[in-house]
């Protein structure tokens, strides 16, 4: 339903933010913060901004909280930067009416996760990724995580899907760089990979990625964008080092499983009133709150 020809795809090219939805000490939606959030992104050179994804624990937030947020992401952000909406779900049927719901709201294209816990044949992955692609003209972005998700989308299967006009990019999770050369040399050049793994972003862009959608530029968002871009236009040498930089903090915000250690550094950075999150979540342990303190002030990040 949508045609690649002449569309601008740029919100593709850098570093794109898998931002946190923050909360209040109840649980609910934290709107002075996420106010503040979005224009620090803004200010910062992130690319987009992709809301209600895993970091943004779209898991335990409700059908109308959901469009809450995003709603309230957009009208904060003003048209100033674009908005990528996580809609992916393992029901095929709730994807499609999120993607309808966000038709005409503004968001520029969407993040389909594959369908967790179904555990679908590559075949099954297929058809729910056609069939959503088909009932929508937003562009849509496959995202693969089979360490979350229990389902691995195969680069075979990836390139079947990059042939349709309305699925644009992948997020590639495994954090695999084989895995990524696998996609690029099957996919055409229309269709653009995105890493999901901050860890290993910056040599799948060396490899032809084009950017990441990153956990770890929810508090280093200009150094995520500079080195980004100095990786995409060619020099290695300044972009390896802001992210030798950024290394060891990348390891420590998966210390525990993602988004804990994440919105405990934004309410450390004072980016959030709270670091709260909702059950089954549970706050980052002190022993990981020492470590994660101390990496955070030998990276410098400045305090909001």
């Amino acid at each position: 339903m949508n045609n690649r020809v002449n569309q601008d795809y740029s919100f593709l090219h850098g570093s794109l933010v898998a931002m946190i939805t923050p909360m209040d000490i109840k649980g609910k939606i934290d709107k002075l913060s996420l106010k503040k959030l979005i224009n620090y992104h803004i200010n910062n050179k992130t690319k987009a901004i992709v809301s209600i994804g895993t970091t943004g624990e779209s898991a335990t937030l409700n059908y109308n909280e959901k469009l809450d947020v995003v709603l309230r992401t957009l009208e904060y952000a003003d048209g100033r930067i674009p908005i990528v909406v996580s809609t992916g779900n393992n029901s095929t049927k709730k994807v499609i009416e999120l993607n309808n719901f966000f038709e005409k709201t503004g968001v520029i294209a969407c993040l389909s996760v594959t369908p967790y816990y179904n555990n679908p044949s590559q075949e099954g992955m297929y058809q729910h990724f056609y069939t959503i692609a088909n009932q929508t003209c937003l562009p849509q972005i496959l995202y693969n995580i089979p360490s979350r998700t229990g389902c691995d989308l195969l680069p075979k299967t990836i390139a079947k899907l990059a042939k349709l006009n309305n699925i644009i990019a992948i997020k590639e999770a495994s954090g695999d760089l084989r895995r990524v050369t696998n996609i690029l040399r099957l996919t055409k050049k229309s269709f653009f990979l995105l890493s999901g793994d901050d860890i290993t972003a910056l040599d799948s862009i060396k490899l032809g990625g084009k950017g990441v959608i990153s956990v770890t530029a929810n508090i280093a968002p200009k150094l995520m964008a500079d080195m980004c871009n100095l990786a995409l236009a060619g020099q290695y040498n300044e972009a390896e080092k802001l992210n030798y930089r950024l290394h060891k903090l990348q390891y420590q915000l998966f210390r525990e499983t993602n988004p804990i250690p994440i919105k405990w550094a934004c309410h450390y950075l004072g980016l959030i009133k709270t670091h709260k999150l909702r059950l089954p979540m549970t706050p980052l342990t002190l022993p990981n709150q020492k470590i994660l303190k101390k990496i955070l002030n030998l990276a410098k990040l400045e305090k909001q």
